[in-house]
């Protein structure tokens, strides 16, 4: 069961930040203040999260945890280069992260927006394994360009992650050690985003593929230089194996952050599928099959990036409601309401 949730900088009621349609969350509770925050994922004990974060003065992405017992913050990557894509091995010893400072220790530029709205994906991304109060600092993966998005199996036996290892974004997974390293799937185009199931049987992930001539030369282009381009991603489930993969959504929009949902028949995840501007980002439910969608929030800008709680019964994820500067994004925590 979950630690008691505290945040001593909580100064917010709960009935403010949360719209009167958001029917599936109660007693939502701010859990950082102020920069840009993001990905917090539990512990399998459910009493710590790990996230990374930009803080307000600027500087690049790092990797902190927090305990949900009494709200301290401590980082655990090295404060330099740039990191992403934390996760917690499930004995909760160790944590996994994504980083770039072994190559550069000053922050990557940015992506180039003159090409349209892209994300980056760093070449100097390599997978690391600290213990849980960043030492022990350890390299497991070492091939050039881009591995990260890292996750553990609940099995405590295989790690799934994305990687450029082989010319294209794929998924792989290794043992927890970084070795025994298996591509899990080869389709032209950008899968990430993988989570396994709560029993560790399946994996689901974002995908983006090009399907016309144009839309292959335009997505090699921008690999070449380190970008892709994040405008159409669907939702997808397969075997651990990476054998029967099975497409979930099918809208043509921006659907990523895919998690499961405690019964193993849902999944939670991001979409700006209700803007037409493609903007505003919010959670929704979707069954394995496509169906039964439900939309979960409601408030204007980002919601996204929601997780479950490993007992079910809370979820956190990102958002820029209660700004106290714009464009800030925060991690908050709700009780999990079933419907």
């Amino acid at each position: 069961m979950i630690a008691p949730v505290t945040a001593a900088a909580q100064t917010t009621s709960a009935a403010s930040l949360l719209d009167s349609r958001e029917m599936h969350l109660r007693n939502v509770r701010q859990l950082t203040f102020g920069g840009q925050n993001a990905e917090a994922y539990f512990s399998f004990d459910g009493k710590r999260l790990t996230f990374q974060s930009t803080p307000r003065e600027g500087g690049c992405d790092q990797i902190y945890t927090l305990d949900l017992a009494d709200g301290r913050v401590s980082r655990v990557s090295t404060g330099l280069g740039r990191t992403t894509c934390s996760y917690y091995y499930p004995a909760g010893d160790r944590i996994l992260y994504s980083s770039t400072h072994h190559w550069v220790q000053q922050c990557p530029a940015p992506p180039d927006m003159s090409r349209g709205y892209v994300w980056a994906v760093y070449p100097t991304f390599d997978i690391f394994v600290a213990n849980a109060d960043g030492s022990n600092l350890r390299q497991l993966t070492h091939s050039w360009g881009y591995d990260a998005e890292a996750t553990f199996s609940p099995r405590d036996d295989r790690i799934v992650f994305t990687s450029m290892r082989d010319g294209d974004l794929d998924l792989y997974s290794m043992n927890p050690e970084g070795g025994d390293v298996r591509r899990l799937t080869d389709r032209l185009g950008y899968d990430g985003g993988a989570f396994f199931s709560p029993d560790g049987s399946k994996i689901v992930y974002r995908g983006q593929y090009p399907s016309t001539p144009e839309e292959v030369t335009d997505y090699r282009a921008l690999l070449a230089d380190g970008l892709i381009r994040p405008t159409r991603l669907e939702l997808y489930v397969m075997n651990a194996d990476g054998s029967n993969k099975q497409q979930i959504t099918n809208n043509g929009k921006a659907n990523f952050a895919p998690f499961w949902h405690p019964s193993s028949r849902k999944i939670i995840f991001a979409s700006n599928v209700d803007d037409p501007r493609g903007r505003d980002f919010d959670l929704y439910l979707v069954n394995l099959d496509g169906s039964g969608w439900e939309r979960v929030t409601y408030t204007p800008d980002f919601d996204g990036f929601p997780v479950f709680s490993p007992d079910g019964r809370y979820l956190v994820w990102a958002s820029n409601r209660n700004q106290g500067a714009p464009g800030e994004t925060n991690i908050f925590i709700a009780e999990w309401v079933e419907r």
